[in-house]
């Protein structure tokens, strides 16, 4: 399998943690989103949208939109699964991976911001926008976790909402965001952070970081 992606994108991100926790192998095409690389001709044959991820299985088959990358994988590769056995189950960890996926982190990625600097806002700005939507996600996560999570998001394995939730305490810190009120939040990126399918997916530790 091939992975188009961007060392600091969230999406590229999640579908990394996904795959690692799959055991599934894959190499890495980057694609530096700075320098516009995404809406090449070359790569607009395989993502007509332009973004990244995009995932190339290996047998013709081209997957955009990370969810349904992640939901793809976890359907051709169900061991260890990253959703409950029960329907009520698989439910609560999509809404919760969508907290961040639709309310967080469309209105803080690099196209949004760029239109947020075009608007006139300088770098406190941009962090200020991109705070008030992860606080206000963040705010719900915590509470969800609560009340479903033993360890994990929900219940006591990685989950989706967990692939989800590692690129957003990231990108949480690249705005500044104080992290303090949300202690159930930071207690799962602790444990994440020695869970060797997080470590390998981390921005840093990718061949086109910087």
């Amino acid at each position: 399998m091939i992975l188009h992606g961007y060392w600091r994108s969230g999406t590229s991100y999640r579908t990394r943690i996904a795959l690692n926790l799959k055991g599934v192998e894959y190499r890495q095409a980057a694609l530096d989103l700075r320098t516009g690389a995404q809406k090449s001709d070359a790569y607009l044959r395989l993502n007509p949208q332009g973004l990244v991820p995009a995932l190339e299985t290996g047998d013709g088959l081209v997957l955009t939109q990370s969810p349904a990358i992640l939901e793809w994988l976890e359907e051709t590769h169900p061991e260890p699964p990253l959703l409950p056995r029960d329907a009520a189950g698989r439910a609560q960890v999509r809404a919760m991976a969508a907290v961040i996926g639709c309310d967080i982190h469309p209105l803080n990625n690099l196209r949004v911001l760029k239109a947020v600097r075009g608007l006139g806002a300088d770098q406190a700005g941009v962090d200020a926008w991109a705070g008030q939507w992860i606080i206000d996600g963040f705010t719900a996560l915590e509470a969800l976790v609560v009340r479903h999570g033993e360890g994990w998001c929900f219940g006591g394995a990685p989950t989706l909402a967990d692939c989800y939730l590692m690129p957003q305490l990231y990108s949480a810190r690249r705005f500044n965001v104080d992290l303090a009120a949300f202690p159930r939040l930071l207690e799962i990126e602790a444990r994440a952070e020695a869970h060797p399918a997080f470590i390998a997916a981390l921005p840093e530790n990718q061949p086109d970081a910087d």
